[in-house]
C-alpha cells in the first residue's frame, strides 16, 4: 500500500469520525424539550377551572393538569395549593399570572387562555386538546364567537326546528334580569315562543348534547318569559355569573339564585360534557 494511499484512507477515516461523532451530538442536542415534558390537557384545566371553584373539588378528570399548572403559578411566586383542586386560590392566582401578562377584563377571568396557558408552562409542559373561542361573529343576528356559533349550529342540526338566539354574549350592561350572564362569551338565550313544550325540551336536549348547560326558564321562576338560557361549557371567555351556572348544572341545580333543582325532565338531561369532546363522541 503507498504512502498516499494511507494518507487517503487515515483522512477518509478522520473525516467519517467527525461526521459521525457531529452527528451523535446533533441527534443530542437537537432532542426536543417538548418530547420529555408532561402534559396539561386544557380541557380538564378550564372545565375543572368552572366548576371547582363554586362546589370544591370534584371527580372531574384533570387533577394531574390542574397540578402542574399549579406548580408552575408557584414557581412564578404566585400563591396557590398543588393539590389538583381548582379552586379560588387558584383562580385568584391564574388571574394574577394574566395580569401581569397584561390582560384585564374578561381576558384575566382566572380561566386558564391558551396563550396564557402555553407562556405558563414555558420549559415545564406541553398544552395538549387546547380551546380557542375564536373571534366575535353572530348568529341570529346576535353577538357570539365563534365557539360558541359553532356549538349553535350543531344543536341547530339535531332537531327539526330552528334555534333563533334572542340574547347573545358580550352584553356587558344588558338585561338586567341576566344577573351579569351575558356580560363575557358563551351565554346565549333562545325564543321558545314558536316552539310546542315537547319541542323546548327537545331543544334544550340538543344544546347539552353538545356541550351548553342548558335550561328552560318560566315566569314563574323571574321576571322574564318562557326561554331556553344557555351557557358554553369551556367558554375561556366566560363572565363569572356564567362560569358559576356550569357549576350549578353539574350538580343538577337550576343556575338561578335559588340554586333549585334542576326542572329538566329525565329523558331530555343528558351526560355533561363540552364542545370538544362532545365532537369526539
Amino acid at each position: 500500500m503507498s504512502s498516499n494511499t494511507f494518507k487517503r484512507r487515515g483522512v477518509l477515516g478522520l473525516t467519517a469520525g467527525l461526521v459521525l461523532s457531529a452527528t451523535t451530538a446533533l441527534a443530542v442536542t437537537t432532542t426536543p424539550a417538548e418530547a420529555v415534558l408532561p402534559n396539561v390537557n386544557m380541557e380538564y384545566v378550564v372545565v375543572q377551572a368552572q366548576v371547582e371553584p363554586l362546589r370544591g373539588q370534584t371527580g372531574l378528570a384533570g387533577n394531574d393538569s390542574v397540578r402542574l399548572v399549579q406548580s408552575a403559578l408557584r414557581a412564578k411566586g404566585l400563591s396557590t395549593a398543588v393539590d389538583g383542586w381548582y379552586g379560588n386560590s387558584t383562580t385568584s392566582a391564574y388571574s394574577a399570572w394574566q395580569r401581569r401578562l397584561g390582560y384585564s377584563g374578561l381576558a384575566a377571568n382566572g380561566l386558564p387562555g391558551p396563550t396564557s396557558l402555553t407562556k405558563l408552562g414555558y420549559n415545564r409542559y406541553n398544552v395538549i386538546r387546547k380551546i380557542s373561542v375564536g373571534g366575535m361573529t353572530t348568529y341570529s343576528s346576535k353577538k357570539v364567537n365563534q365557539r360558541t356559533r359553532n356549538m349553535l349550529v350543531s344543536a341547530d342540526a339535531k332537531v327539526p326546528f330552528s334555534l333563533v338566539v334572542t340574547q347573545g354574549s358580550y352584553n356587558a350592561g344588558g338585561v338586567a334580569a341576566s344577573a351579569g350572564t351575558h356580560d363575557g362569551g358563551g351565554a346565549v338565550d333562545i325564543s321558545v315562543s314558536a316552539l310546542s313544550s315537547t319541542q323546548r325540551w327537545q331543544a334544550i336536549a340538543a344544546l347539552r348534547t353538545v356541550g351548553f348547560a342548558a335550561w328552560l326558564r318560566t315566569p314563574s321562576q323571574g321576571n322574564w318569559p318562557y326561554h331556553i338560557h344557555a351557557i358554553a361549557i369551556g367558554d375561556t371567555d366566560l363572565s363569572s355569573g356564567a362560569r358559576n351556572q356550569v357549576a350549578d348544572y353539574y350538580v343538577g341545580r337550576n343556575g338561578l339564585a335559588s340554586h333549585a333543582a334542576d326542572n329538566t325532565p329525565s329523558a331530555y338531561r343528558r351526560a355533561f360534557t363540552w364542545y370538544e369532546k362532545s365532537k369526539r363522541s
